[in-house]
């Protein structure tokens, strides 16, 4: 089933990869509700206007996806339209649920090395990791916080890669591959927000 997305993403260097997921949506893009190539430029604008613009997009939504570039930090809203989903946000006496999240990993210089090493623990059971202080606290502490937690292997404790982080992340290839898996897991998520110790605030 098709989910009302946001993508939230550096515009100077994942506006590429935005488009690309929007192509690969298909049909289901026509639920999508951020920026597109055809939006109004709002750079000269205030920020008050920025953020009623980016609050009228995101408000109606229920799954967020996140692009994990290399300069992420550098931007002036990601962390706030994180923000701004995980919360439930009253208007008209309607109140928004909290979204479901998914990161995106950009595939720069034809891999993922600058952000992400896989692993063997000595039983052989792989897992990866992730240079977590590339990104915003808001998403790194959204990350293996499942509660109660549910092992994969209790042997070494490694959780599953999508069910073991609110925020799980996704290779840009895996994703475009399999984007409505990834998404509708998202949405699963939020709706056991009770099954994680969420972080709502930046």
């Amino acid at each position: 089933m098709a989910r009302k997305t946001f993508i939230s993403y550096k515009y100077s260097e994942a506006q590429d990869l935005r488009d690309t997921i929007l192509e690969t949506l298909g049909d289901d893009a026509a639920y999508y509700q951020g920026e597109t190539s055809d939006s109004p430029d709002l750079t000269d604008t205030s920020t008050e206007n920025i953020k009623k613009n980016l609050t009228d997009m995101m408000y109606n939504t229920s799954v967020t996806i996140v692009i994990i570039s290399p300069h992420i930090k550098q931007s002036k809203w990601i962390d706030w339209e994180i923000e701004y989903c995980l919360k439930e946000i009253t208007r008209k006496e309607r109140s928004s649920k909290t979204n479901g999240i998914v990161g995106v990993i950009q595939k720069v210089n034809k891999g993922y090395g600058w952000f992400k090493s896989t692993n063997k623990q000595t039983d052989g059971c792989s897992y990866s990791s992730y240079y977590e202080k590339l990104v915003y606290d808001i998403i790194s502490k959204n990350r293996y916080n499942q509660n109660p937690k549910v092992f994969s292997c209790n042997n070494c404790k490694t959780v599953n890669t999508l069910t073991g982080s609110y925020i799980s992340y996704v290779e840009e290839e895996k994703f475009l591959k399999e984007y409505e898996e990834f998404i509708e897991n998202a949405y699963e998520k939020s709706e056991n927000v009770d099954g994680y110790k969420l972080t709502k605030q930046k």
